[in-house]
């Protein structure tokens, strides 16, 4: 039996990195949906909010000449919330995997809390989808964007993925290096920040400033910050939000 997979990110519906990883999908022999906000929405972590008219969702056809017929929507709606309306039949058949990406900009450490990207392979997950995420780590300034690299990597991890559990959420990220390069896949635990983390600064009275630090990867070996860094890909199974014990007494 064929296996359907939803194709999101949180980049939209026109970034090249969702032809990528659709093809890739295709190519690991999928049959591919895509739907992806029809605005970009990074940052948007599970966020379910959508742009409505008449409490209605819209999502419209779209065509994508690069995948040669395939079932394509622009959906007013976060990332995560389109993988929450795939999981109950919004797109056709329920997927039985989700893929998001691929992003533009490594999605690594704690701080894939507040990633678009992770945040629909993490709603996935919590419906019982097996799900990944897909980052290419191209920095601030790229000269290129070597999305086929991402791509072929997670050629390689989508057969695995499709033999976990329901609900198994993998994190995949990738250097920006050429396809010819391809760079050695490594698992790693997320770094407690991740290369680059928000930090407020110039504090006033009714208002703050948002700045970017880096808290160097140095003291993580093994973390998926410390591995990106040296030119290595980073693949991180990570779990969606569950329960667990309080870890002391209730008073009487």
């Amino acid at each position: 039996m064929t296996l359907r997979a939803l194709i999101t990110n949180d980049d939209g519906i026109e970034s090249p990195g969702l032809v990528a990883l659709a093809a890739a999908a295709r190519d690991a022999g999928l049959e591919v949906v895509v739907a992806a906000p029809s605005a970009e929405a990074s940052g948007s972590s599970a966020s379910i909010i959508a742009q409505q008219e008449d409490g209605r969702i819209r999502f419209r056809p779209r065509t994508l000449p690069e995948l040669d017929g395939a079932e394509c929507y622009s959906v007013d709606a976060m990332p995560a919330l389109i993988a929450l309306l795939a999981a109950h039949g919004t797109f056709g058949k329920v997927p039985d995997l989700v893929l998001s990406g691929i992003n533009r900009g490594q999605n690594i450490g704690r701080v894939v809390l507040h990633s678009g990207t992770v945040g629909a392979a993490l709603t996935a997950g919590v419906n019982g989808i097996p799900a990944l995420a897909v980052s290419l780590d191209v920095g601030i300034t790229p000269s290129e964007h070597n999305w086929a690299t991402a791509a072929a990597l997670a050629g390689r991890i989508i057969p695995l993925l499709a033999d976990q559990d329901p609900g198994t959420v993998i994190n995949l990220n990738v250097p920006n290096v050429p396809p010819d390069a391809l760079p050695e896949l490594r698992e790693a635990h997320l770094a407690r920040f991740g290369v680059v983390q928000t930090t407020l600064t110039e504090p006033s009275e009714g208002a703050v400033r948002l700045a970017v630090a880096d808290p160097g990867a140095s003291d993580d070996p093994g973390s998926d910050a410390a591995y990106l860094l040296s030119g290595i890909a980073t693949i991180t199974r990570i779990q969606p939000v569950d329960d667990a014990p309080l870890g002391f007494r209730l008073p009487d």
